[in-house]
């Protein structure tokens, strides 16, 4: 129901009662509990033998800007660079996808997360939050990039999260600063940023994480605050039987449904099954509003968890990722030239 984040690169020994709670399915890990691969891989298994097997252990590993953990890891290209070999070579843009997704989840895999929040799947068109995050500004080429980034998912042993729907590339503001708001009608929304999400669909993606935008011509609401969006549009009209995921409820724009206990319960009654505390300044706050809640499918919540894993041993001596680590580190120099 909860993923909460911790504050450093140890367990400390407050936290042991945050994992035990009820209401608690994971940890969500920022840079902040990252100081190497070693120390990772402890603070993970700290973090299961208190809050037990089942906890889900997940972190935003998308590249370019958005990479937690870095020494010891490849150094991920954004997806805009792939999106940039689409224009020229769009087959070496898929398979460039596929190797991205691989990588970046079998070295999460072989460290003990379960999945990463990804793949981003919003339309490159200037938002301040998303910029080089993005494939591209099409709707066709996202969505087809975004199947392939799954299907490498797939195959590096990690479940794949959709975001941030239905689609936060079309807004100019940061909600992680400001309110947003995305004016364009249904109609509009549906032919354009909603189709990455409906083919990433079609791939087998196991989660959608829903954003704190707010789409007045379909509800007064932010997405994750809506029923509108998640149980009518998302679950009935889409028929998505996957987990749904909030962005964190510390964010500017999640304001909206007033304080930490208004913000979670929104999410829920919207129709999220995790809801993400991803600062520990308001976890105490969150479990309390969680304790006499449902709890989350626990199919939804087995999904998400990680594939048998490789170990950093036969990932280090696998000659096709060496392959692919060349061919993603190519893809530094398109970023460079993106970005000028």
């Amino acid at each position: 129901m909860l993923m909460i984040g911790l504050a450093g690169t140890t367990l400390a020994a407050s936290e042991h009662a945050w994992l035990k709670a009820a209401g608690v399915s994971g940890v969500v890990l920022f840079s902040r509990n990252f100081s190497s691969r070693d120390q990772l891989m402890t603070l993970i298994d700290d973090i299961r033998e208190v809050g037990g097997d089942d906890m889900l252990i997940a972190v935003d590993q998308e590249g370019g800007p958005v990479q937690r953990f870095r020494e010891g890891f490849t150094r991920l290209p954004p997806l805009s660079a792939i999106g940039a070999v689409y224009d020229r070579d769009p087959e070496d843009a898929i398979r460039l996808a596929e190797e991205h997704a691989w990588v970046m989840s079998s070295e999460l895999r072989a460290s003990g997360v379960d999945f990463s929040f990804a793949p981003v799947v919003d339309l490159a068109r200037g938002n301040a939050a998303i910029g080089l995050r993005a494939f591209h500004a099409d709707p066709a080429v996202a969505a087809e990039l975004g199947q392939a980034y799954v299907r490498g998912m797939h195959l590096g042993g990690m479940a794949a999260v959709l975001k941030h729907f239905p689609g936060h590339g079309s807004v100019a503001a940061d909600t992680h600063k400001a309110t947003a708001v995305d004016t364009r009608p249904l109609d509009v929304i549906r032919r354009e940023d909603l189709l990455p999400f409906v083919e990433g669909m079609a791939a087998h993606a196991e989660a959608v994480m829903v954003a704190h935008v707010v789409y007045p011509e379909v509800d007064a609401q932010p997405a994750g605050f809506s029923s509108r969006w998640i149980k009518d549009i998302l679950r009935s009209e889409l028929g998505f039987a996957g987990a749904v995921i909030s962005d964190d409820i510390s964010m500017a724009a999640a304001g909206a449904a007033g304080g930490v206990t208004g913000r979670v319960h929104a999410h829920l009654d919207a129709g999220c099954d995790l809801v993400l505390a991803c600062f520990p300044d308001v976890v105490d706050e969150a479990i309390a509003a969680v304790r006499d809640r449902a709890a989350t499918s626990p199919e939804r919540m087995a999904a998400l968890r990680g594939d048998v894993a490789s170990t950093w041993d036969s990932l280090n001596d696998n000659p096709q990722r060496e392959r692919f680590i060349a061919r993603i580190a190519a893809l530094h120099a398109v970023e460079g030239q993106a970005s000028a």
